[in-house]
C-alpha cells in the first residue's frame, strides 16, 4: 500500500502551493479553509478501533483530501481492520478535485466516489431514497452563513434541520446519513455551543447522537493560521444513535499537541439538566468543573427569579444617526457606549470621543431610551487579548446631572426591571458578582467568542436577590474594589 508520509505530506504540499493563490473573496465564498496535516492526524486518532470488513468513509468539503489521507494512513498502519474502503468525498470547487481524486486513489484497496455535487442538494435526494450508511465521517466543513430564504435553507429545513451556518449543516448532514453507531469527528466553530441561533442544531445532533469526545485548542489562532483565522475551534466526536455517557475533554495550546492534557466528565456537567437552552459547556480542568457557579448552592436563581431583565441595548447609532450629538445641548439626552464606562466609574460625556456622547429626545427616539436610573450594563463585545469576557459596570445616575433619560447603544447589555432602573444596591451588586473570576470561567466554558450576548446572560445562575443586594452594599463602603476583594467576598457569599 501506499507510504503514509509520502501521501499526506503530498496533500499537504498541494494544500501550501493552492491556498496563498486563493483570494480571501474566493475562501469567503466557498467558506473554505483546509485543513493541516498535524490537525487532520489528530482527528483521525479520535476514532474508535472498529472490527467492521468494510468501512464507508465520509469526507464532505474534503478539498484536497487531508483528512481522508490521515485516516487512511492509520488504517494502512493496522490502526483499523477493514478488508475495504469505500470513500465518498465531496468537492464543488475544480481547482482542488483534481488532486482529491489523485490522492484518495492511491491508496489499495479504496474504492473512491468523489463527487463534484452540491453536499446538502446532493444529501437531499440521497435521504429521501433512504441512503444512510457511512460508518465513518471526517469533516472540516465549510464555514459561512447560510440566507434564510436561500434553497440550501429549503433543502435542510424539508429534512427536519434548521441551522444558521454550512458547517453545522453538513455535520447535522453527516449524522442523518451515518448508520448506527457510525463514528463522526469534525473540526468545527465552537459557536455552536450556545446561543440562540444555534439552539435547534444542538437539539437536533443531541437527539440523534451521542457525544463522545470534544478537543479545545486553548490558543484562538491555532488551528488555521496559514489562513489567518481568528474564530475558536474545536473538535468532536458523535456516535450516531449512541447512549450518551461520560464526554472525554482534551485541551493543547496548539496544534503540536506538546502540552495535552484529558479529563473525563459526567454529560450533565456537560450540557446543564435545568438549561432550557442546552448550552454545551467545555471545562478545562476538574476545578473549574466544580465552581460555585455549576452547583446547587446559593448560586441557583435565574434573573425571573430575583426579578430583574436583560435586554441588548436598543440604540442601533448607524439607524438613528440624524438624531445623535458629538455633545450634549438642549433637548439631548446622554447615549450610553462601553466606552462611557470601567469597572468603578462611568464617564460622561468624554470630549473627543470618536463616538456621539448624545441623541435627541423626541417623538422618533423616545421608545429606544430608558429612564435615567442606575443600571448595570456588561459589554457585548470584548477584544481577544483581554483577559475577561464578561465586563460589567454599574450605570451611576449622578453622572449625568438632571437628564431625565439614558440612551443604551446596541454594543452594551443592559440589566433593568421592566425597563427601569434597578435599586442602586441591586445594581452593585450585579456588576460585583459578574465581574468575579469564577463567573468568568464559567462563561468561556460555554461562549468560544468575543461576544456576550443577551440570551447567555439570561442563562445564567445568580445568587438571590437580597444576596445580590447586600454585595451591593459592601461595595458601596468597600472604595475602590480589587479583582481579588470581589472574588473573595463570592467565597464568602457561597461557603
Amino acid at each position: 500500500m501506499t507510504n503514509m508520509i509520502q501521501q499526506l505530506e503530498l496533500a499537504d504540499k498541494v494544500r501550501r502551493q493552492v491556498g496563498p493563490g486563493t483570494t480571501k473573496g474566493r475562501k469567503s465564498e466557498l467558506g473554505q479553509f483546509m485543513t493541516p496535516p498535524n490537525i487532520a492526524r489528530f482527528m483521525a486518532s479520535l476514532f474508535p478501533a472498529s472490527d467492521l470488513k468494510t468501512c464507508r468513509l465520509l469526507d464532505a468539503g474534503a478539498g484536497v483530501g487531508a483528512l481522508s489521507c490521515a485516516f487512511l494512513d492509520r488504517w494502512v498502519e493496522g490502526g483499523f481492520q477493514f478488508h475495504e474502503v469505500q470513500a465518498f468525498a465531496y468537492e464543488i470547487d475544480g481547482r482542488l478535485r483534481g488532486h482529491l481524486v489523485e490522492h484518495i486513489a492511491a491508496y489499495e484497496g479504496v474504492s473512491a466516489h468523489v463527487s463534484a455535487e452540491d453536499f446538502i442538494s446532493s444529501s437531499n435526494q440521497l435521504l429521501f431514497h433512504g441512503a444512510t450508511d457511512y460508518t465513518h465521517a471526517i469533516l472540516n466543513p465549510p464555514y459561512k452563513k447560510i440566507n434564510s430564504h436561500s434553497p440550501h435553507r429549503y433543502e435542510l429545513r424539508a429534512l427536519g434541520i434548521e441551522t444558521v451556518n454550512l458547517y453545522s449543516a453538513f455535520v447535522a448532514l453527516s449524522v442523518l446519513q451515518s448508520a448506527h453507531e457510525g463514528q463522526i469527528v469534525a473540526i468545527i466553530p465552537r459557536s455552536f455551543c450556545n446561543g440562540p441561533y444555534y439552539r435547534p442544531f444542538r437539539d437536533f445532533i443531541l437527539q440523534r447522537a451521542a457525544l463522545r469526545h470534544i478537543h479545545l485548542f486553548e490558543s484562538r489562532t491555532t488551528a488555521f493560521k496559514d489562513d489567518d483565522v481568528l474564530q475558536e475551534n474545536i473538535i468532536v466526536r458523535l456516535e450516531r444513535g449512541g447512549v450518551q455517557g461520560p464526554v472525554t475533554i482534551t485541551t493543547s495550546t496548539d496544534d503540536t499537541l506538546s502540552d495535552f492534557e484529558t479529563h473525563v466528565y459526567p454529560f450533565n456537567r456537560i450540557v446543564f439538566p435545568d438549561d432550557p437552552e442546552g448550552f454545551i459547556h467545555v471545562p478545562t480542568s476538574p476545578d473549574e468543573n466544580t465552581t460555585v457557579i455549576d452547583t446547587p448552592s446559593a448560586i441557583r436563581y435565574s434573573l425571573a427569579d430575583i426579578g430583574v431583565s436583560v435586554s441588548t441595548g436598543p440604540v442601533v447609532d448607524f439607524r438613528l444617526k440624524d438624531y445623535l450629538c458629538d455633545m450634549p445641548v438642549p433637548g439631548t439626552v446622554p447615549l450610553l457606549y462601553p466606552s462611557h464606562f470601567s469597572t468603578n466609574r462611568t464617564a460622561w460625556p468624554i470630549v473627543g470621543a470618536k463616538k456621539p456622547n448624545a441623541i435627541q429626545r423626541n417623538h422618533d427616539t423616545e421608545k429606544w431610551l430608558f429612564p435615567n436610573g442606575h443600571y448595570c450594563v456588561v459589554r457585548r463585545f470584548s477584544s481577544k487579548e483581554e483577559k475577561r469576557r464578561i465586563i460589567a459596570s454599574a450605570v451611576d445616575p449622578a453622572a449625568f446631572g438632571g437628564a431625565q433619560a439614558l440612551g443604551f447603544e446596541n454594543h452594551l447589555n443592559v440589566f433593568h426591571e421592566n425597563k427601569r432602573g434597578l435599586s442602586e444596591p441591586l445594581a452593585n451588586g450585579l456588576a460585583v458578582f459578574l465581574n468575579t473570576t469564577v463567573v468568568d470561567k464559567a462563561f468561556r466554558r460555554f461562549n468560544g467568542h468575543t461576544q456576550v450576548n443577551a440570551t447567555d446572560l439570561k442563562t445564567m445562575k445568580y445568587p438571590s436577590r437580597p444576596a445580590l443586594i447586600e454585595l451591593g452594599k459592601w461595595a458601596a463602603k468597600s472604595g475602590e474594589l480589587t479583582q481579588k476583594m470581589i472574588d473573595e467576598r463570592l467565597g464568602r457569599l457561597t461557603a
